[in-house]
């Protein structure tokens, strides 16, 4: 069988199997409303959490940055690629988030592959939760690094294979879970990481923002610090509503991302015009505390009606909020069913969640309505009672 032929029947079994995924194409800004295909839709899948995406002052700031420093950056970091406005957007990531530095990565997938391989060798072990981000699995592989998972969130499980380790350990984890909204139980696994001489590796990608002091995210949270957290991951295109990623954590830990990440040093850096673009993102995420009180609102309303109404409902008590139905069959039908009455929500399956667990994922965002909500509520009843 040639290449192509296997291609050919790799894909037909994707489609066989109800997992073949297709993209749809938005003609409109990011919002709790937008044009999908060409239809009207209220969107419940994305991941604009706080919607500043498309916030005027965020827009005219990507304007002025444009204006002032063109568009592409040119080069990487290490070449001609770092801006002012890279420098100043990194000083203030770093002062937010109480680290000595920060450093921006092109995508929050290339932060943690970066991350990983570059702090650890094939000698290493590298302890992750189960159900980490495939970012977090692909940086230790990588590496060659010995890669050990644990029981989901289990802090017995944790602490059994640190019992194991000879020598220090990578522990690494998601802050919030992408696919089921939970939050890790930080405070028991930072003391246990100290306890066994490890060290902790948090990617709060959908904790930013939403979570923590000023959207300090999970380790304000639980009210922990950089001893407790090293190293600490974000990205900006969720809650910050632009582009791009950033490695928080101590002058040391940077300067040796600087020399030796591979996806840093060989990458042209992001736009300079969304830099620019995201420190003015930064001042709203830090300010605008009605944006996640509103959300915090929805969320318990969702919640609190999913529940008299008997969905599948999770527990998450972020702006992530799966509704499992186990098969993925079932997870397309309802998904389309629902796109038929103008809601778009992501039916998620295998290989992004075990099998078996194929779901709904809704995730509201600050520009939703209580009454997008209630719209969203009683299609769902109706339709998870139908199929």
């Amino acid at each position: 069988m040639s290449l192509i032929d296997s291609l050919h029947e790799s894909l037909s079994l994707k489609k066989s199997q109800n997992l073949y995924r297709h993209r749809r194409i938005v003609s409109s800004p990011q919002g709790a409303e937008i044009v999908v295909d060409g239809q009207s839709v209220l969107s419940f899948c994305s991941n604009d959490y706080l919607g500043l995406a498309s916030h005027p002052d965020v827009i005219a700031a990507l304007q002025e940055g444009a204006s002032a420093y063109g568009v592409g950056s040119g080069a990487s970091h290490l070449v001609t690629g770092h801006s002012c406005a890279h420098h100043e957007l990194e000083n203030a990531l770093a002062k937010w988030t109480g680290r000595e530095r920060a450093l921006l990565f092109s995508s929050g997938y290339m932060a943690n592959i970066g991350v990983i391989s570059a702090l650890c060798q094939r000698h290493d072990v590298v302890l992750q939760d189960r159900l980490n981000h495939a970012s977090l699995l692909d940086g230790a592989r990588l590496a060659g690094a010995q890669l050990k998972r644990y029981a989901h969130n289990d802090c017995d499980a944790l602490t059994q294979r640190l019992v194991k380790c000879h020598g220090s350990a990578l522990v690494v984890s998601d802050g919030v879970f992408s696919m089921d909204g939970d939050v890790a139980p930080l405070s028991e696994m930072a003391a246990l990481v100290k306890m066994h001489d490890a060290v902790l590796m948090v990617d709060d990608a959908h904790g930013f923002g939403v979570l923590g002091q000023q959207g300090r995210g999970v380790v304000d949270h639980f009210k922990l610090n950089s001893n407790d957290v090293p190293i600490l991951v974000g990205t900006l295109g969720k809650s910050f509503g632009t582009f791009g990623a950033f490695v928080a954590g101590s002058e040391a830990l940077i300067e040796t991302l600087i020399q030796q990440a591979r996806s840093y040093i060989y990458t042209t850096a992001i736009p300079p015009a969304v830099a620019y673009a995201t420190l003015t993102s930064l001042e709203l995420l830090k300010n605008d505390d009605w944006r996640r009180d509103h959300l915090n609102m929805l969320i318990t309303h969702f919640r609190q009606r999913a529940i008299e109404a008997g969905l599948p409902l999770s527990d998450s008590q972020t702006a992530i909020q799966p509704l499992i139905v186990g098969d993925s069959e079932r997870a397309v039908v309802l998904s389309e069913a629902l796109l038929e009455q103008g809601i778009l929500v992501s039916a998620i399956r295998p290989p992004t969640v075990p099998k078996g667990t194929a779901r709904l994922r809704v995730t509201l965002c600050a520009a939703h309505t209580k009454a997008h909500v209630e719209h969203l509520l009683d299609l769902l009843a109706k339709l998870l009672s139908d199929c």
